[in-house]
């Protein structure tokens, strides 16, 4: 059973009830991401992150690590381009423990500057890390390509200026303009009483104060264009883009099993005609990202430099050959594996404890399962073809490429260098 309720100041708690389990997840969302910083602010929602396990009056640092320990627990953060989420799973019995452990480290974080200078290392050894790693570093490249100079499109993980550029005095100020009570969502599932949360969380949270500032700045339509690096790597590795629908969008169900039939699976056709049948990559696969009014169709793919051009060919005649049609029989199992991947990740606290802080924050409501099910089912074959015909444009790709000798990999007339250091 999911249950709502929001507290006077604006903050929202919502909950569902699942008696059978023995555990709860429990998660702190912001609606408050990368795109919303300034750009001397870049990276600071995800230093946040870090920082605010780091110490408050009641715990220090370790103490906080060894109180999750002692209870059999587990506890996370995580940030993307709009939200900010701090989380836990433990046992139900030690649900008051966990609430009072994460509402302080939320509230009452020191954020003292000592603290502050080790986490700052540990962010810019993040940053280098992602940087030698090329199959992240592409993915974090393309965003730049098809957004650039505005928020949306800078790395989450923020610069090494402004990760270094931040102080205990603006990260507090980031937190007073940012986290606002109507931005603020408690979610938990699992073996836990609404009304019985509820209790725990007004008295610690219904005093939280602040307004909101301005709406996010829209997202303009992503750009085309290539960024072309040359690194000393083994391999070239490719990150392509193309416009995907947001998350609001009434196409986002053709766009998933859209993605499921490009690469979003073993049995799709770029996996079956880039590894199986040509053996030009052994990682190849399309993901969607999509947020509240934007999208993006990703697709990526690592080769061997001399077969570059082959393997961008293959995934040329992969796109216009999904855009001329598709089978009932190929589409009806598209279904069958998204609503599994559904249903599967349905198992799971932490991710029953996501789905309901998305949907209240996408749509201000729980959606049911069955609802996403009989949409799945309902979309035809002509739905998902007009979309890919639609989107599936190589006028419109973007396409990062980092290895060795890719300008000679790609050869004449595969790219235009945009305006990007």
């Amino acid at each position: 059973m999911v249950s709502s309720t929001t507290l006077e100041n604006g903050l929202r708690v919502v909950t569902e009830r699942m008696e059978h389990l023995r555990s709860v997840s429990v998660g702190i969302w912001v609606d408050v991401g990368s795109r919303d910083e300034r750009e001397e602010q870049a990276g600071f929602s995800h230093l946040l992150e870090h920082m605010i396990f780091k110490g408050t009056q009641r715990r220090t640092a370790l103490s906080i690590a060894k109180e999750i320990d002692a209870i059999g627990g587990m506890s996370n953060a995580f940030t993307s381009r709009e939200r900010t989420c701090f989380h836990a799973k433990v046992l139900d019995y030690h649900l008051g423990e966990i609430v009072d452990l994460l509402s302080d480290i939320f509230l009452n974080s020191l954020f003292s500057a000592e603290e502050l200078k080790r986490e700052q290392e540990v962010v810019l050894q993040e940053i280098k890390m992602v940087e030698d790693t090329p199959d992240e570093h592409v993915h974090q490249l393309l965003p730049q390509l098809i957004w650039p100079e505005i928020p949306m499109g800078r790395p989450i993980l923020g610069t090494v200026e402004s990760v270094t550029g931040a102080t205990s005095e603006s990260l507090k100020t980031y937190i007073h303009d940012s986290y606002a009570p109507g931005r603020i969502i408690i979610s938990a599932a699992g073996n836990l009483d609404h009304q019985g949360l509820v209790k725990l969380v007004e008295p610690l949270f219904g005093t939280l104060g602040g307004q909101a500032g301005p709406g996010r700045t829209p997202a303009p339509e992503p750009l085309s264009g290539d960024l072309i690096k040359e690194k000393d790597l083994e391999q070239v590795h490719l990150c392509l883009g193309l416009k995907g629908v947001s998350a609001l969008s009434p196409d986002r169900f053709p766009c998933a099993l859209l993605n499921v039939l490009l690469g979003g699976s073993m049995s799709s056709r770029l996996f079956q005609e880039v590894r199986e049948k040509r053996g030009l990559a052994y990682s190849v696969y399309s993901y969607l990202s999509s947020y509240s009014d934007a999208g993006m169709l990703g697709l990526y793919l690592g080769v061997e430099p001399s077969r570059t051009r082959e393997a961008l060919e293959v995934v040329l005649e992969v796109m216009e050959e999904l855009g001329q049609g598709i089978e009932e029989e190929e589409l009806a199992k598209a279904k069958e594996h998204l609503k599994g991947s559904i249903f599967l990740a349905a198992e799971s606290t932490d991710s029953r404890m996501s789905r309901l802080a998305k949907n209240e924050f996408n749509f201000g409501r729980y959606i049911p399962y069955e609802e996403v099910a009989a949409k799945i089912q309902a979309t035809t074959p002509e739905m998902v073809s007009s979309l890919a015909a639609r989107i599936l444009d190589p006028k419109e790709l973007a396409l990062v490429a980092l290895g060795p000798g890719v300008e000679k990999a790609l050869g004449k007339g595969w790219y235009r260098r945009p305006n990007i250091s």
